[in-house]
């Protein structure tokens, strides 16, 4: 009965647990137990290309430690991922790349863009022929991390946030959206 009682106080769970004689039957919708799963276990993929790179590393570590929250597993192949961190700049020779890998990716997939350099093109590279003015002019960014570099926490909340977004039901393009804004 104790274990009921903490299943049915936790807010994120998608479902209700009744009781029965023999054990107990959860009750939910279907998209919402799906939109939880899908939001309890992004496998990312990382792209970094500069030194936010080192700081998207470092959420791994043991300080930060972002398994905690459904990240474990970080992936090399684009087909065994559905979410792309792009940390750092962005020139235009990798932007072909970026965008094969971001089509690799099954549906659904999200992208978090991380740093100034993947957002704007970066502080010092800015008026550069070479460099990307930012992610969303290759492939669709679902959120954005600000710095130059951020912190492990400003991607752990960025993660955070997206985990929040994917168990509200939202679809992609909404998603978009309320990034924009």
């Amino acid at each position: 009965m104790e274990l009921t009682d903490t299943l049915q106080e936790r807010a994120d769970f998608p479902g209700e647990i009744v009781p029965t004689a023999g054990g107990g039957i959860i009750i939910s919708s279907f998209d919402g137990l799906i939109n939880w799963a899908r939001s309890n276990s992004l496998w990312p993929l990382t792209f970094a290309t500069s030194c936010c790179g080192i700081e998207m590393m470092s959420t791994a570590s043991a300080k930060y430690d972002f398994s905690r929250f459904g990240f474990e597993v970080a992936r090399a192949s684009p087909r065994q991922a559905d979410l792309i961190i792009i940390a750092g700049t962005i020139v235009n020779k990798m932007g072909p790349v970026l965008k094969r890998l971001y089509d690799q990716i099954p549906d659904p997939k999200y992208v978090i863009a991380m740093g100034a350099c993947a957002i704007s093109g970066g502080p010092f590279f800015y008026n550069t022929y070479s460099v990307v003015k930012g992610a969303d002019h290759i492939i669709p960014v679902d959120v954005y991390i600000p710095g130059c570099p951020p912190r492990p926490e400003a991607l752990l909340h960025a993660m955070i946030s997206l985990q929040e977004k994917i168990k509200s039901g939202l679809t992609r393009e909404q998603i978009r959206e309320q990034s924009k804004a």
